[in-house]
């Protein structure tokens, strides 16, 4: 019993992200009307015998409001693409240039709104169902633990909540307790900014065991709000601005704010916080949009009294992984490979972000490319494991990005580049490689 309480913490936390995320896919699959690049995460092409996700094949944009244009990597793949798209759920009738697949997405009919408005439902209804089921088994399993019990914190820590129940239970915590020291660094600057009368504005997802550890911190210690992305920024900004009425704060974010938060009081002083499972970036981005949504309320000359200064909870090993990240998007490559462990949020960012533009895999380590033609990639859309051909172009020089999460071992990468070399009959050493670049 010594993993007990760990492993029922750990798998709770991973259940509900995943029923969260499961409910998110499902959502942005059903259509409203306008185009997202979210309806094409579910369809899968028969590429050369093969059901692989069209997400793999091809980029989405969105141009305009009924209109999705899907840009295949493999050209010739393109009636492959094309005939997936139509035989789907979505009731569109795709067409081909040649060079791109344009899809136009007609006004719903009054008949047919009603049909997703009920499929909305019933997702909506599967996915409380499923999260009330995951915390009632955690619940059961944790009044059977034992003061005897060992228990792992991990690295993203826990609640208050949580930290309680097992004192209760005169369980030790602290001896194996591995929470980062940057995600504590946050806690601490959280309690100070509300010992200076901020609120505090968490940069996460709410169902990320991070977020929600840190939202549990911080709330004991001054009014906090989590918003997930520049959109619910924006929104947060309106509310700031008198542009949207205060009260719609509550509905807009349900579940993610502190008790008895008052919008009129608690958002007229607030500091951006950092989790290290989201983009650094994004975080800048966001407290710089609030920063002149501030300048524009209070000015200039008043702005330190009403927008700390939290630069300094950004994590530097996941800030300079993702910059690097983006610089090899200013470069050409044939394709890019991501290593790192498949539940890790930061390295999932780093696969989003070369998707964009190459064909990617995401592998756990050398072991999942299995010749040129064949490698075990993790589909970052569906959760699970896909077997994907035609690996490595067929070229006299392939030029590939290579990049991993922040905690995998320089050993993997090596194992890795190694393999391509092998496979690719280069008869040269990593350094030597290296080298030549």
């Amino acid at each position: 019993m010594s993993d007990l309480a760990n492993k029922i913490l750990s798998d709770a936390d991973e259940k509900m992200s995943k029923a969260v995320e499961v409910a998110k896919e499902d959502f942005g699959a059903i259509r409203t009307g306008r185009a997202h690049p979210s309806m094409f995460a579910k369809i899968m092409v028969d590429y050369y015998g093969t059901f692989t996700p069209l997400s793999q094949l091809a980029s989405v944009q969105v141009p305009e409001a009924r209109m999705a244009v899907v840009s295949p990597y493999d050209k010739g793949a393109m009636p492959l693409i094309e005939k997936a798209i139509r035989d789907s759920d979505l009731g569109v009738n795709p067409a081909s240039d040649g060079a791109v697949i344009r899809v136009g997405f007609p006004q719903l009919t009054e008949e047919r709104r009603k049909e997703f408005i009920k499929v909305a439902r019933t997702k909506a209804e599967e996915s409380r169902v499923s999260v009330r089921n995951i915390r009632r088994h955690s619940k059961e399993a944790l009044e059977k633990l034992e003061k005897d019990d060992i228990v792992i914190i991990p690295a993203f820590g826990t609640t208050l909540e949580i930290e309680k129940k097992l004192n209760d239970l005169s369980i030790n915590i602290q001896q194996y307790n591995t929470t980062c020291p940057f995600v504590e660094k946050v806690w601490n600057r959280s309690g100070k900014l509300g010992d200076l009368g901020h609120t505090v504005i968490i940069h996460g997802k709410a169902s990320h065991e991070e977020t929600r550890a840190t939202f549990s911190q911080s709330a004991n210690k001054a009014p906090s709000l989590i918003i997930k992305d520049m959109e619910e920024a924006v929104y947060l900004g309106k509310i700031i601005s008198g542009d949207i009425e205060q009260a719609n704060l509550y509905s807009f974010f349900e579940g993610k704010y502190t008790a008895n938060f008052n919008p009129e009081l608690d958002l007229t002083r607030i500091g951006v916080v950092n989790q290290t499972t989201m983009l650094a970036s994004e975080t800048e981005s966001i407290t710089a949009y609030l920063r002149s949504v501030m300048i524009e309320k209070f000015g200039e000359e008043d702005i330190k009294n009403h927008m700390a200064d939290t630069r300094d909870t950004l994590c530097y090993a996941t800030n300079d992984n993702q910059t690097s990240t983006l610089a090899l998007m200013d470069n050409e490559y044939d394709l890019a490979i991501v290593i790192g462990g498949y539940n890790s949020s930061n390295t999932t960012h780093l696969v989003e972000i070369l998707e964009s533009k190459f064909p990617t895999y995401f592998i756990k380590d050398e072991s999942e490319i299995i010749s040129k033609n064949e490698i075990h990639s993790f589909n970052i859309h569906q959760k699970f494991v896909e077997q994907r051909p035609s690996f490595l172009p067929g070229l006299p020089h392939i030029n590939i990005a290579i990049t991993s999460g922040a905690s995998c071992p320089d050993s993997i990468m090596d194992e890795v580049i190694q393999r391509i070399l092998t496979l690719c009959e280069e008869d040269k050493s990593i350094e030597e490689v290296l080298l030549a670049l």
